[in-house]
């Protein structure tokens, strides 16, 4: 299925109009209603710093994001929209969940929540117009867990009534996506609309091709990390598109911008938050550390556009 129009939190837009696009950001993440109830757990001025990064993203060439954040990992929608048209940065929001599954809904069935999905496609986000414009679902080091098997189907339910294409947080180090792709297969989910991500949090590109061979996308979304060295991330991408997979990788961030401030053992509380601290550079890094790396490497222009605008707008749109 082709989509000749994307989902933005300002309402469709052509895929053409997604430019350089990052394909895992988060703008906030925090509690599901956090920022409604305890906004200052956020630092001071949470809006005003979420446009002023959003506007440097743009002033370097940033056209999209990707903004992963679920209900779960505590979206706000008018947020992302008051956000996005101050900066000028078109932000496309998922629905579906992340890994924090409250005892409360243990047992609600996959159906169930498949409806919910769709109604964020179709209708938005409750008590709002804006509409979710991809998928998601998760699972970690603990494995596919019964409650987010339900979340999984779920999804890939929601992406056979709507079309869209579903973006996976995945565990690489145990190779997870194994699981989580045959959950698709059962579901009758087209894999080329499946992107798998956090595959940069490993080296190993004998797993990384098989995932590729299934037709999914590769989403290389954490940087500057912590488990491998953002060098070691940028040569398994380079070796990636070396040996012809150039058009199914998506590298990101996964950065985030609103976080809460945790208090010091003094008292304190820091103007940055930690997940700041250890990216200053926030959605540039990319353009401040890999692009020039990949291009010492060798990678081309057209290949570097590539990754950043062809392979996302094919992705979202559907080739």
């Amino acid at each position: 299925m082709t989509a000749t129009r994307i989902n933005t939190v300002l309402g469709p837009i052509a895929p053409a109009a997604l430019g350089f696009t990052l394909m895992h950001e988060h703008v906030m993440v925090a509690a599901s209603g956090l920022y409604q109830s305890y906004p200052d757990l956020l630092g001071r001025g949470p809006e005003a710093r979420a446009i002023a990064t959003l506007q440097r993203a743009k002033a370097a060439g940033i056209d999209t994001i990707i903004d992963a954040t679920t209900f779960d990992l505590g979206r706000h929608a008018p947020l992302l929209a008051q956000v996005s048209k101050a900066s000028g940065v078109n932000i496309v929001n998922v629905t579906g969940w992340w890994l924090d599954v409250p005892r409360f809904l243990r047992g609600v069935g996959p159906n169930q929540m498949a409806r919910e999905f769709v109604r964020d496609v179709v209708e938005g986000f409750r008590g709002t117009d804006i509409k979710a414009g991809l998928l998601k679902c998760a699972a970690d080091i603990d494995g596919v867990t019964p409650p987010l098997e339900t979340m999984a189907r779920a999804v890939a339910r929601a992406h056979r009534e709507t079309g869209l294409p579903i973006m996976v947080h995945s565990h690489p180090g145990t190779q997870l996506a194994r699981r989580q792709i045959e959950i698709f297969r059962e579901e009758g989910v087209d894999l080329t609309r499946v992107k798998i991500d956090h595959s940069n949090d490993t080296t190993d590109i004998e797993y990384l091709k098989w995932i590729l061979d299934q037709g999914c996308y590769l989403g290389l979304d954490r940087y500057p990390g912590r488990l491998v060295s953002p060098r070691m991330r940028t040569l398994t991408l380079k070796t990636l598109i070396d040996e012809g997979h150039g058009d199914r990788l998506c590298p990101s961030h996964d950065c985030i911008c609103l976080h809460i401030h945790n208090e010091r053992a003094d008292g304190t509380i820091p103007e940055e938050h930690d997940y700041q601290r250890s990216n200053p550079d926030q959605y540039l890094y990319m353009h401040r550390q890999i692009i020039p790396m990949l291009r010492e490497l060798g990678t081309t222009e057209a290949q570097i556009s590539t990754l950043f605008v062809d392979n996302p707008r094919r992705f979202l749109a559907g080739a």
